[in-house]
């Protein structure tokens, strides 16, 4: 697919978050040129008339120069993009962002793309840094359906596991869990060795929109019925409670969206 870029200059940065204990989110890109399905971020495609999802990414031009502004408190990045989606190879924004930001500030970064190694020497500059994959497992034919422009699923492990040798703390934010399709014991024994803690976030069926949910009906029903039948999707959060439970690794709990954001379940 060729992603259409827009660059643009941009007022601010830095955006006051709405996520639990952290403060801010920051997103140099709007817009994800790995076009997953399922992505909760088609929201946006509201507001920007640029066409299908994954079909262009925003580009704040000015955004290292924004990034020096002084806030204070948790900083994420990114919410609405990934920070080392395929374009970053080449224009190097998220590294120009990095170099200018605030190193005491604590950052959080979230992406699918082994190119965040390239970052490690300016990862270690800042005084509180977690480093994150999003790891899901999918292969073959869910891949394919799911998710097709994605980095595969050993890169991933293995810039996960490059990051932690590297001295950095890591995580996993295990994403979306699929009933009958998201192995989630499997992933976690395959990161366990070099994650320092996880995250584990059941599908947002209802932000996926309504293109995905049909083909999850229609391709996946067992799926579907147990995360829209709420008889079977209780049954299918105590069944991943236990699991995850039973896997002793450090975790806040499952954010299941049931109740909205934030709808989170302790394990």
């Amino acid at each position: 697919m060729k992603v259409r870029v827009i660059e643009k200059g941009a007022k601010g940065i830095y955006t006051r978050s709405r996520i639990p204990s952290v403060d801010w989110t920051v997103n140099q890109y709007v817009g994800c040129a790995f076009a997953c399905r399922y992505c909760y971020a088609k929201f946006l495609t509201r507001w920007k008339d640029y066409g299908r999802w994954g079909s262009w990414v925003e580009v704040k031009t000015n955004a290292p120069e924004l990034a020096r502004k002084r806030v204070k408190g948790s900083v994420v990045m990114s919410t609405v993009s990934d920070p080392y989606q395929p374009m970053e190879a080449e224009l190097r924004l998220t590294r120009r962002v990095l170099r200018y930001m605030d190193k005491r500030n604590g950052l959080s970064i979230l992406t699918r793309s082994p190119l965040v190694t390239r970052d490690i020497d300016i990862f270690k500059l800042f005084r509180s840094i977690d480093v994150g994959l999003t790891i899901n497992g999918f292969m073959g034919r869910e891949k394919r359906l799911f998710e097709p422009l994605t980095p595969v699923h050993e890169a991933r492990v293995s810039a996960l596991e490059e990051l932690h040798d590297a001295g950095l703390k890591t995580y996993v934010f295990v994403s979306p869990i699929i009933p009958g399709i998201t192995d989630v014991s499997s992933i976690v024994e395959d990161t366990r060795g070099f994650a320092d803690y996880y995250f584990f976030e059941v599908l947002n069926l209802r932000a996926a929109g309504k293109e995905f949910r049909e083909l999850l009906r229609d391709e996946y029903p067992k799926s579907y019925a147990a995360l829209t039948d709420r008889g079977k999707f209780g049954e299918f959060l105590r069944g991943l409670r236990e699991e995850i439970k039973g896997l002793r690794v450090e975790t806040e709990g499952v954010e299941t969206h049931q109740g909205g954001w934030n709808s989170r379940h302790p394990v």
